[in-house]
């Protein structure tokens, strides 16, 4: 079971970040470092297709490339895993390698975890998701971690890279759930700002969101320390500064530096071992039963939240405005108008969510592993859709 411990700060297995170097050179340094002779290249379909950031990394990777996969749809179904998977184990990959968004990160965390347990089937996936128990406990699965290791790539601002877990959806229930282990950190990372110049506007923006997303509910937490708080706000600096830049000048690399290490800031706390709340959790089953992108689902409910739990963590709201610069004004507020003044949507209707479905996400919320770690307590159903009701 996950126990949360303000005192302990985790550690992953990431050993090295590169900041603001171009992709193609980092990852050259990365083969050589680790003596990779069989890369596994996973990457958006996008950036294969349409521009020439995959074209100059296959050929800088050179003879140790094994294979280029893409084809991860958004929320990385089980389906399209099981087929990179099966790709990855024809090549007999000794690294897999992730240039782009979320869903491809995730994806080949996961991959690398189904390649030790010989994942085949939609059915070997049971045992290893993380889950909530009968009693309300959050329940990981203990099993050995992968052996082949992960560089990831970001061209969002998720932050997934960062993480142990990887998130995979159910596609036969339309369920998203979480898969987690210490080795399923990537060893390295690349944070390259030009990599990001093919990213859409709204992706960008909106995942963005969900790394302030990340920093509010580290802030929120009833399980945090005064480490993780300092690191938070430094997040939440970071981001509500540089990404109205970035809606100002697309091509402004420092700023989308500084937001890309905002992000890296915002996951400290998680990884660290600070649980998510509502947000997060809500956000999980908008993405894998209503299919909202990750970014969506913070833009509209993460004010929401803040809301809801003011009533209990209004002290510590009071760090989030002043680090959006405005001290003194209601926090959910702040919020709201940083996401609209991104062009961001704001409700649950913008982005395809219709009264209807209220009760079905409330009752899959409760099966979330966040939805028992809000600071403010959520006791049922009845709890979320009140949420829920003010999102709409």
């Amino acid at each position: 079971m996950f126990g949360y411990d303000a005192s302990t700060l985790g550690l992953t297995a990431t050993e090295r970040v590169h900041m603001g170097r171009r992709t193609a050179e980092a990852l050259v340094e990365e083969a050589e470092l680790l003596g990779a002779q069989r890369i596994f290249l996973l990457v958006s379909t996008t950036l294969r297709k349409n521009t020439q950031e995959i074209a100059e990394i296959e050929s800088a990777l050179g003879a140790r490339l094994a294979q280029t996969y893409d084809g991860i749809a958004a929320h990385a179904p089980r389906t399209d895993v099981l087929k990179a998977m099966a790709a990855a184990r024809a090549a007999e990959a000794d690294l897999i390698i992730t240039v782009g968004g979320g869903s491809v990160t995730d994806a080949g965390k996961v991959i690398a975890l189904g390649l030790k347990h010989n994942i085949l089937t939609h059915e070997d996936f049971e045992g290893f998701y993380v889950y909530v128990d009968d009693n309300g406990e959050t329940v990981a699965p203990v099993f050995d971690g992968p052996d082949i290791r992960v560089i990831c790539c970001p061209t969002t601002l998720s932050g997934g890279e960062f993480n142990t877990m990887g998130g995979v959806t159910d596609d036969r229930e339309n369920k998203k759930q979480g898969y987690t282990h210490r080795m399923m950190a990537p060893i390295a990372i690349v944070l390259d700002p030009a990599l990001t110049l093919h990213t859409p506007e709204w992706l960008w923006h909106s995942t963005g969101v969900r790394a302030v997303d990340h920093a509010l509910e580290s802030l929120s937490s009833n399980h945090s320390s005064y480490f993780c708080d300092g690191v938070a706000e430094s997040a939440l600096r970071l981001l509500s500064q540089a990404m109205p830049e970035v809606k100002a000048d697309p091509a402004n690399l420092d700023a989308r530096l500084r937001c890309q290490i905002g992000a890296w800031q915002s996951m400290i706390p998680i990884i660290g071992g600070v649980p998510m709340g509502a947000s997060h959790a809500i956000g999980h089953v908008l993405g894998g039963t209503a299919d909202v992108p990750h970014g969506y689902c913070s833009c509209v409910m993460a004010p929401a939240v803040l809301a809801f739990n003011k009533p209990v963590t209004g002290a510590k709201q009071v760090k989030v405005s002043d680090s959006f610069g405005r001290p003194g004004e209601d926090a959910s507020v702040v919020l709201d108008e940083f996401i609209r003044g991104l062009g961001m949507p704001r409700s649950l209707g913008e982005v395809g969510v219709d009264k209807d479905q209220l009760d079905l996400i409330a009752e899959y919320t409760m099966l979330d592993f966040w939805s028992r770690t809000n600071p403010r307590e959520i006791t049922g159903p009845a709890d979320v859709r009140s949420i829920l009701e003010q999102a709409l």
